[in-house]
């Protein structure tokens, strides 16, 4: 798929992977409905796309309002009039185990990871199977390969991704529409350090844990907006980012009950 005079939806592109995205797209001339929570952070985006020379429009948006994901199709084609890529990027953590995490925590986390992904793909799927060729594309993560103890609520939501992304590519083979779900490992973005924190949790220890989890954040995100964007460009179902990443699916597939064993470095720590 070539993005050239396309318009692209993508959610979280306020920041991280997603601003890289946002830029990465537009230098390639690619038209961009940006969403994001948070507007300020939106609007710097959106000037960085605009500097390219490419219609951008701003959608502040909260994935995890059903209502307001309903809606945001007509908008855009109000404004663009196609869309021909959906980038399911928008994306939260939560640290701790399983018995220390709220029930609001856990349902809050799978509403913005997994829920959101659901209803913004029925939301624009109608309108990319007007085109000739589109794509759907969710971002899973590195712990969508891989379960390490701690992050119980956010394997869950990527997992999720992955299967129901697989699942939908089936469903919408021999169409116009593509699917590619995307593994992302340590990326330089502040989802790992802004994740939210179950109380009770010692503020020592959580912040310790914040530490270390950063020394695993080494790849900048323009570089990996560079991947996801050639695996579009080819058409892959499936993308994996970074030698961490790759390394940890191969072992997951050779040992996938021990694999566990041999990486202590990520065992409890949150990668992207």
């Amino acid at each position: 798929m070539q993005v050239n005079d396309c318009v692209a939806v993508l959610t979280g592109a306020g920041s991280g992977i997603g601003r890289a995205l946002a830029v990465a797209l537009a230098q390639r001339g690619c038209h961009l409905a940006l969403a994001d929570v948070n507007a300020a952070a939106l609007a710097e985006t959106a000037e960085q796309a605009r500097a390219h020379g490419i219609r951008v429009s701003e959608h502040p948006l909260d994935v995890a309002n059903r209502a307001s994901v309903a809606a945001l199709p007509q908008v855009v084609m109000a404004q663009h009039g196609q869309v021909d890529l959906l980038i399911n990027n928008a994306g939260v953590a939560l640290g701790g185990n399983f018995d220390q995490i709220k029930t609001e925590d856990f349902d809050w986390l799978m509403a913005i990871n997994f829920d959101a992904v659901v209803c913004m793909t029925r939301a624009f799927l109608p309108l990319l199977k007007l085109r000739p060729a589109a794509r759907i594309v969710n971002i899973s993560s590195l712990f969508g390969l891989i379960t390490p103890a701690g992050q119980t609520a956010y394997c869950a939501s990527k997992f999720a991704v992955r299967g129901f992304s697989n699942a939908l590519r089936l469903e919408l083979h021999g169409g116009p529409v593509g699917v590619t779900v995307v593994h992302p490992g340590g990326v330089a973005t502040a989802i790992a350090t802004s994740a939210r924190a179950p109380e009770g949790v010692d503020a020592a220890e959580h912040a310790h844990k914040l530490k270390q989890a950063e020394k695993l954040l080494r790849m900048p995100p323009p570089r990996a907006a560079e991947i996801i964007l050639n695996g579009i460009a080819r058409d892959k179902p499936r993308v994996v980012v970074g030698n961490d990443a790759r390394i940890v699916s191969w072992l997951e597939r050779l040992m996938p009950v021990n694999y566990w064993r041999l990486l202590p470095g990520i065992a409890t720590q949150k990668t992207n």
